[in-house]
């Protein structure tokens, strides 16, 4: 008996639409990742992009359990002598409110070329209003706290 392969070009990827408000970061970011991989149709393989595309919607509405807010820190480094910068959630979000999200699930894919591709199918928008009406996405709920 043969061993069947899935052909990425035989796989339909959907649309998935999520509303982050009043959503939990980590609940949010690990749900949207494993769509983006793939894991939740039945032929998953881990060294193809079978993975769906995800739109996340209300991004600066994201909750946060405890005091996270203020102690997570996110570190950037310029190479130049002095050229670090660390922001908190707070800071992040008033300069791109969609940043911690996108961190967060970033963290969460394959951090190869595989995981790139993954990565662009990801879509985070500030407001209620996307450009995707055409792909007719999907709407997930998630459980909120």
């Amino acid at each position: 008996m043969k061993t069947v392969t899935v052909n990425p070009k035989t796989i339909t990827s959907k649309w998935f639409i999520i509303d982050a408000k009043d959503v939990v970061l980590g609940r949010l970011a690990s749900t949207a990742a494993s769509l983006l991989m793939g894991k939740t149709k039945i032929a998953w393989a881990p060294n193809q992009d079978l993975g769906d595309h995800v739109i996340i919607i209300n991004a600066e509405h994201i909750a946060m359990t405890g005091k996270k807010r203020d102690e997570i820190k996110y570190f950037n480094h310029s190479t130049h002598p002095g050229g670090h910068r660390t922001l908190s959630v707070t800071q992040a979000q008033a300069i791109r409110p969609g940043y911690p999200l996108r961190h967060a699930i970033k963290g969460m894919l394959p951090h190869t070329i595989l995981g790139e591709h993954m990565g662009k199918k990801l879509f985070i928008y500030d407001g209620e209003k996307h450009p995707h009406a055409a792909q007719k996405p999907e709407v997930l709920s998630i459980k909120k706290p």
